[in-house]
């Protein structure tokens, strides 16, 4: 049975979250301040710590950071609960070690998705091992020909692992910023500016660079022609690929493919 601590100064929500928790079948603690939490987190040595931000004796920062500086609860992971989040508030959670966000007010719903989400993250993590959230479809199961490995374009960053290897998989498909946070077990906002803080850029961004490595690659090893490059590397509308493919590398895919024929050529004389 996992074991959850709430943390939350309104009697009236933490009784919510609490009864609903363990209506799921959680052993569940709860605490009306930080002092309070962190000794049940050092006591109890819950799975998860769904901790409110704004609470009057110390905040959920606060609470976070004394969290995270004993070996005993160090790994445990967090989800703020906030009225509101900025940026600023974000990126303050993102370098203390927060996992997620939830803002109040929230659904059961979102309540229960979100800590789900978060176990079930922590528990790959902890075995090594990443799931793709159902990424492993015929496509992705097929072992690739030669011309559909792209050059690896994803930085080594192991907090964004999951985040990389779902893009990776399903790429060739619409997907968006939604689709990967949920495989990854983050709220978008939060994804949003994880990605951002370990990156500079985007999840649009980075599903770009992935579809424009495999049309690279296809232009450089195979004869096919543009919509068929277009369809194998994400497009299904070959015209979009093109205008994409232009504003990446300043020039259309059939000019590219010219080209890197051309230098190849070059190359290859004596």
């Amino acid at each position: 049975m996992k074991t959850i601590l709430v943390i939350e100064d309104e009697a009236q929500t933490r009784n919510v979250f609490l009864k609903c928790l363990e209506f799921e079948g959680f052993r569940a603690y709860g605490a009306g301040n930080g002092s309070e939490g962190i000794h049940l987190a050092n006591t109890c040595q819950p799975n998860l710590v769904v901790c409110d931000i704004m609470m009057p004796d110390m905040d959920g920062y606060s609470v976070l950071s004394v969290l995270r500086r004993s070996q005993a609860t160090a790994a445990i992971p967090l989800i703020f609960l906030t009225a509101k989040v900025t940026m600023a508030d974000l990126r303050r959670g993102m370098e203390l070690g927060a996992d997620d966000y939830l803002t109040k007010p929230c659904t059961v719903e979102q309540f229960l998705s979100a800590i789900a989400a978060r176990l079930k993250r922590h528990e790959e993590v902890a075995r090594g091992v990443v799931s793709l959230s159902g990424a492993a479809d015929s496509s992705a199961a097929e072992s690739p020909s030669s011309a559909d490995e792209a050059d690896p374009i994803f930085p080594d960053c192991p907090k964004l692992a999951a985040v990389f290897q779902f893009i990776e998989a399903h790429y060739r498909e619409a997907i968006n910023l939604g689709d990967v946070a949920r495989a990854a077990g983050y709220s978008p906002a939060y994804l949003t500016n994880l990605v951002q803080e370990q990156t500079g850029r985007t999840i649009k961004r980075w599903i770009i660079e992935r579809r424009m490595a495999q049309a690279r690659q296809l232009l450089k090893t195979t004869p096919d022609p543009i919509r068929h490059v277009a369809e194998r590397s994400g497009y299904p509308d070959a015209g979009y690929f093109t205008r994409q493919f232009r504003q990446c590398h300043g020039v259309s895919p059939q000019a590219w493919r010219q080209q890197f024929a051309a230098s190849e050529g070059m190359s290859d004389r004596p």
